[in-house]
């Protein structure tokens, strides 16, 4: 007799990944649709804060060398088809040292990954959050920098360095410009630096909360924004997730 999804999902949920791995193997044996694989859903990523949980956990395994590189079949890679349940919405820097999922270990379907030079608020990638929040049901919206970054730091450069730039850089490096104007006295280039990505975040995660879709499903409880800051060199994303992390 063939499962129906609600049995399926009743006795998947509370399975670790690699006993889910076997199992959902098992329920395409005797059946499963892939409507049914694709309706199965993390059961504790249900709230921005287990949301925040889930990424601070996966970074920790990633960080201790304990990541499980979440690795699907063929019938639930096929099933993605029908739809994606990402829990979560991040904007992150394109750098290529900066693989969103595996710093988190999550797998397919679980991040909605918004990457842009800087990590910079701007109108594709706004267009692109407010269709997770609307339409994906994401808990969480994050603002990722990290160690290192170049965009931030072209934005400390002289005006007349920046000048040089292409049209388009130039306007994406201005939009982190505000972030870095005002720093603290700091001797340590390597702690500067850190200080001018995290307020480059700050800024970001600011402007992020000034937009009428995200301030109100933040309002409502249904979202969280928080920021995070990624050392290449150790794996570790720090996560500014109180107010006072968060204040400009």
């Amino acid at each position: 007799m063939t499962e129906n999804s609600d049995a399926i999902q009743t006795r998947l949920l509370e399975l670790s990944p690699e006993d889910l791995q076997r199992r959902l193997l098992q329920a395409v044996r005797r059946g499963a649709s892939m409507e049914d694989i694709a309706n199965l859903k993390e059961s504790d990523v249900a709230t921005p804060e287990a949301a925040i949980q889930a990424l601070m956990d996966g970074n920790a395994r990633f960080f201790g060398g304990q990541a499980r590189r979440p690795d699907i079949g063929a019938n639930e890679r096929r099933a993605q088809i029908i739809g994606q349940t990402p829990y979560a919405a991040v904007l992150a820097c394109s750098d290529s040292r900066v693989p969103v999922e595996l710093v988190f270990d999550q797998g397919l379907g679980q991040l909605f990954v918004v990457r842009v030079a800087g990590n910079v608020v701007g109108e594709s990638g706004l267009g692109t959050l407010e269709y997770a929040i609307r339409h994906l049901d994401v808990h969480l919206v994050m603002v990722m920098g990290h160690e290192g970054c170049g965009a931030v730091a072209a934005a400390l450069l002289p005006e007349e360095k920046i000048a040089e730039e292409p049209e388009h850089l130039q306007s994406l490096i201005r939009r982190i410009q505000p972030s870095v104007e005002n720093l603290p006295a700091i001797r340590d280039k390597k702690a500067r630096m850190r200080e001018a990505v995290i307020n480059n975040v700050r800024q970001q995660v600011a402007l992020l909360r000034r937009q009428t879709v995200i301030q109100e499903a933040e309002a409502s409880g249904k979202i969280r924004v928080i920021g995070g800051y990624y050392e290449i060199g150790s794996g570790a994303v720090d996560f500014l997730v109180d107010e006072e992390d968060l204040a400009v």
